[in-house]
């Protein structure tokens, strides 16, 4: 991984293919909320498989959390979309297969000469594409479990919200006083 996505940095907002054949930004994707960013090698590998299948049954709890997931691989729309649809995937599937991402990246693996993928990577970001945390998967244990993106996600919401605890002094006044800039989505409302 290039040495500047780090926490703290902002990550590059790649525009890439969606498995639906529509270009997508990143940034439009994750939108005000956190986002977990899976880079995968693709539907050939089984270690992918069976993240995606944790990602998957993890699902539900990432939808109602107001937190977004996209997964990208260097697969063909075809293989995008027959990886995406063996996992049971709800969320975003991207192609990268001109390897612009991977090339900038700087995640080539380049032990694998044949399917010339990704090293994976799983990066947890704060709103506004700040990267957070970054899991190198070239092993699988180097992934992060549902419960590490959990913890992860705690974090970050109690940093990035500011009615993380609806009991914070002034919050309620607020409310009550027609201000909800301080309140999801966080736009002001009179």
């Amino acid at each position: 991984m290039r040495p500047d996505i780090v926490p703290g940095a902002t990550f590059p907002d790649f525009e890439l293919t969606e498995h639906t054949k529509e270009r997508r930004r990143l940034s439009e994707i994750q939108g005000i909320d956190p986002m977990i960013l899976v880079l995968a090698r693709g539907h050939f590998c089984p270690k992918d498989h069976q993240q995606h299948l944790e990602l998957a049954a993890f699902y539900s709890r990432i939808q109602v959390s107001y937190t977004k997931i996209v997964t990208v691989s260097t697969d063909s729309l075809m293989e995008l979309n027959e990886f995406r649809a063996s996992v049971g995937a709800q969320w975003p599937f991207l192609s990268d297969v001109q390897r612009k991402m991977q090339k900038e990246l700087e995640i080539q693996e380049y032990t694998d000469s044949v399917h010339d993928p990704m090293v994976p990577h799983t990066i947890v970001l704060e709103p506004g594409m700040i990267v957070y945390k970054v899991y190198n998967g070239y092993w699988f244990w180097g992934r992060p479990s549902p419960e590490d993106l959990r913890q992860d996600l705690r974090e970050i919401f109690k940093k990035v919200r500011p009615d993380w605890d609806p009991a914070k002094p002034g919050l309620r006044e607020n409310w009550e006083k027609g201000d909800r800039g301080l309140h999801y989505p966080y736009i002001a409302r009179a």
